[in-house]
């Protein structure tokens, strides 16, 4: 009881999902947010300190994901060229229906 006469919880814990999220941006917001909360408290316990670890681990993770993906796409230039065709392919066929339905109308 406080000074007051109400009752204050002073203990207890609070659980923190560190799973990764669907995708590597979102594991690395996630895990920025989870350290965030672990380190909340005015003074972090053993506990919290863990928690903030194990998401900073994941966070690298994810950051290392994120830049493999990158540099597979930047080091395969015919899978960037093939992307690049497939776009342009569809960009023409969009053009050709709008002009089609321009002198039908």
């Amino acid at each position: 009881r406080g000074p007051d006469g109400n009752r204050y919880a002073v203990g207890g814990e609070v659980s923190i999902d560190v799973s990764e999220a669907n995708d590597a941006q979102q594991t690395i917001q996630k895990m920025q947010q989870v350290k965030a909360a672990a380190l909340a408290p005015a003074e972090p316990s053993a506990q919290d300190y863990k928690v903030a670890a194990q998401a900073a681990q994941k966070e690298q993770a994810a950051r290392s994901e994120l830049a493999q993906e990158k540099s597979a796409s930047l080091q395969d230039p015919t899978a960037n060229k093939a992307k690049q065709v497939v776009a342009g392919f569809y960009a023409s066929i969009d053009s050709i229906k709008t002009s089609s339905i321009a002198l039908t109308a």
